[in-house]
Formats: structure tokens, sequence, C-alpha cells
């Protein structure tokens, strides 16, 4: 199944959930593997996941890494969700990417064998917390995290050590051995990638004289150990063409002149040294510049952190992902919105029950894609109608002055941007596939956002 009801991972919500119905029709979350209700039965505003567009991306992303030579550690902030996230590993990820602290948190809770924070660690809470899940002897989760700064290397040594020094002075006194209070590092390195940016880009370090002294600082610390490289293209362009293209592979080539810098210095403590970049818009570049280094059986791993295809979208990932640009077997949106007409003021406008509240807007509006009329099941095309604008929970449609749209009609939107799709919904509504004529519900997906 796509979602899961289990009572680990279903929160005890105290209100109503959207999209399903209130009493007395009653749909509730634990109803849906069972009930298998038509799409038409559920309430609206609505997002709905599609089982057959996710089954169908997870393997095509496997099948692809297998071919470029390179691993993959999928963003998790796209969907935030323990069952879509152990499908990836299932079809052999590397483990597991997070952005923030709490996200991190959150993999650690959920047992992610492999985790790596894309980002810097310096929040004294969470490094102590990261502290005792590398003494955990019940586990062996593999925890890596980056740094662009001295600062953050000076921080996360200062934590590390301290909370070490003080659980060893709490066992030596249990073990009548006060000595033990002078051991310092914990009983696993916190692995540390140095990330490495450029002008104009986001976080890491500018240079890469820069970037060898955060290598160097790394490694003197006791507490941390040297693991790899880490960036992302991502930010640099937002094109596909070929001056793009050019951008992305002269930061890649950069990346990899520092890797080769560090050869001798990684920690022999470690697994595997880790190079890392990729995500969703050129992860065929990253496979082109990067893939040669990739050697597990030598110690040496390359791992793409694309995320957002897992479900795709028809909107920005749809016009920058590589596979479209090789004319490979493609991704499949498996997000789509559902919203009611709830009003028909003017004979070229239709406002629907759905907004920014509930779809998202930040990387394009969604567009129209069919409506199913008052009462049926069947999905129509809606020519020339199109989203215009959007407030917090209306959405605005401009339609052709004879338009046949009415009250009371339900629209099928595209949506664009799957990260800001997620995190509008605490569970979201799995149905078998959206192409079918009688779309069923088939699941629920339950989402985990702070």
């Amino acid at each position: 199944m796509l979602g899961t009801t289990d009572s680990a991972t279903s929160p005890n919500f105290s209100g109503p959930l959207k999209a399903f119905p209130p009493v007395p029709d009653g749909i509730t979350p634990g109803d849906v593997r069972t009930r298998r209700p038509a799409l038409r039965d559920l309430t609206t505003p609505l997002v709905t996941v599609d089982e057959s567009a996710i089954a169908h991306n997870i393997e095509t992303m496997r099948a692809w890494c297998e071919r470029a030579g390179v691993g993959l550690a999928p963003h998790g902030k796209t969907t935030m969700n323990r069952v879509l996230w152990q499908r990836q590993l299932d079809a052999g990820a590397w483990g597991i990417t997070v952005a923030t602290p709490w996200q991190l948190s959150v993999a650690l809770g959920w047992r992610i064998p492999r985790i790596m924070l894309a980002n810097a660690l310096v929040q004294p809470a969470y490094l102590r917390l990261v502290s005792d899940a590398l003494r955990d002897t019940d586990t062996d989760t593999r925890i890596v995290v980056w740094a662009d700064s001295l600062r953050a290397v000076e921080i996360m040594d200062a934590v590390l050590r301290e909370a070490s020094g003080a659980e060893n002075a709490a066992l030596g006194a249990e073990a009548g051995r006060p000595e033990a209070a002078e051991a310092a590092g914990t009983a696993r390195p916190l692995e540390v990638l140095v990330e490495l940016g450029q002008h104009g880009g986001r976080t890491g370090a500018r240079t890469h004289e820069e970037a060898i002294a955060i290598a160097s600082a790394i490694s003197a610390s006791p507490a941390l150990a040297l693991a790899g490289v880490a960036g992302y293209e991502g930010a640099l362009a937002h094109h596909g063409d070929e001056a793009s293209l050019a951008i992305i592979r002269g930061y890649l080539n950069r990346l990899a002149d520092l890797d080769d810098a560090l050869r001798d210095s990684y920690d022999p403590r470690i697994e595997s040294v880790i190079v890392t970049a990729g995500g969703s818009a050129y992860f065929d570049v990253v496979a082109e510049v990067l893939s040669p280094r990739h050697a597990p059986a030598e110690g040496r791993e390359v791992l793409m952190r694309s995320g957002a295809y897992i479900s795709h979208d028809d909107g920005f990932y749809r016009g920058i992902t590589p596979l479209g640009r090789s004319g490979e077997a493609n991704f499949r949106s498996a997000i789509h919105g559902w919203s009611t007409v709830v009003s028909r003021p003017e004979p070229g406008i239709a406002l629907l029950d759905g907004g920014k509240r509930d779809l998202p807007f930040d990387e394009g509006l969604p567009e129209v894609q069919g409506v199913r009329r008052f009462g049926q099941e069947t999905l129509e095309e809606l020519p020339g109608a199109s989203v215009t604008a959007m407030n917090d929970q209306h959405t605005f449609l401009a339609l052709p002055a004879d338009s046949t749209l009415r009250v009371g009609d339900v629209v099928r939107l595209g949506l664009s941007h799957p990260c800001t799709t997620f995190d509008k919904w605490r569970a979201l509504i799995v149905i078998d596939d959206v192409r079918a004529e009688h779309p069923l519900a088939t699941d629920v997906l339950y989402t985990e956002f702070g």
C-alpha cells in the first residue's frame, strides 16, 4: 500500500481532515482501504496522489541511476512520509536526505539507516541528539552532515565533545571510575562533508582554499570525520539550455577538483567517501561529470539527492526534468488538485473552492486539465479555461464567454512543485490511477511536517 493507516504513523488529529466527507456520509481515513470509495464521493478541495504514477516514478529513477552508474539518497523533504521513504529505500536508495535538523530528528525516530543532512548542523540541542544517536549501541545509523565554514566546525566539535564528556563522566561515576570523565569524542564520529558553493549560489564555501581549510579543521577534531564533498547546483541555473548546462558542468568540475585535493585526507573510520550533488533538475549532468568517481566496492559513492521525482508535477519539474531533455521514458505527475466551482459571477469567470492554503502557487499556477460535471464521475475536457489568480481559499478561472461550466462542477488541476503541495496536507488521498475512467480511493498518505 502507498500510504498507511497504522497507529504508528497516523496522528490522532483533533478535527476532521480535508477531503473526507463529514458525518453522516462518513468516509473516515480508516475506511478508505476497505471501502475503496469512488473519487467523486470525496469532498473538495482535494489533492490526490496517484499510486500507479508513484510506482512508475520510483522504478524509472532506480533504473536510470543503475544505467548512469550513480547512487541515490533521495530528498525526503518532498513528502515527509515514512512509507514513501521506505519504498525508495527498498528500491535501492543509499539512504534519505533531509533539509533541516528537525527533519533529521524525524528520520532518526523513523529508524532510517543512513541519513544525510544537506545543511550545516550548528544548533546545540540537535547536536546533542545526534551525539546520543552516535553512542546508541542498539543502532548503527549512519549520519552525515555538511559544513561550509570554520565556525560551523568549531560549534560541532565543541558541542559534541562536551556532550560526550558529560556522558562519559556519568558512566564513569556509575562504574566508580571518575577518570572516564576525561574521555572525549563520541563512540562514533559525526561524518562531515565539505560543502562547496559558488558566487551567486546558495550555501557552500565560495573558494577552493576556504573549502580546504574547512576540511583541515574537520580532520583536526576527534569528534568529527572528514567523509567527502557536497554541493547543490540547482540554484545556479533554472533552464535546460546549453548556457545553463555549461554553468552546471563548470560547478561540478570544481566539486570534482575539491574531491581530488582531499583524497588523502578522508577519515579511515568511515564506511565510504561520499561525493554528492544533484537535485531534480540537473541529475543527468551530475552523472555525466561525477559518475566515474562512483566505486562502492572501493569505498567511494557518488550520491544524487533528487526528491521531487517521486511525485513529479505538471509544472516546473515537468519543464526542466533531464528525462524530458533526453527523450527517455519520463516521470509521470502523481499529484492532482480537485476543486469545486462555487461561483460564476460573470460570463468569463469562475471561482473554485481551493486556494493557496490547499494548492501550490510558488512555482507556477495550477493548470486546468478537465472537468467532472456535477453528479458525474468521468472527466471531460474544458477548453479555453485557465487559472489567472489565487486567494487563500479561492482560485480564479478565466473562461470563454460561452463556457458551460456550472456551479457544482469539479475541476481537475495539474500542480507545479511537489514540495509545496505535500506540506499543505496532513493527509492525502491515494487513488489507484488518475487515468482510469472511474478512479478509486485506495489509501491515505500521512505527512509529517512541523
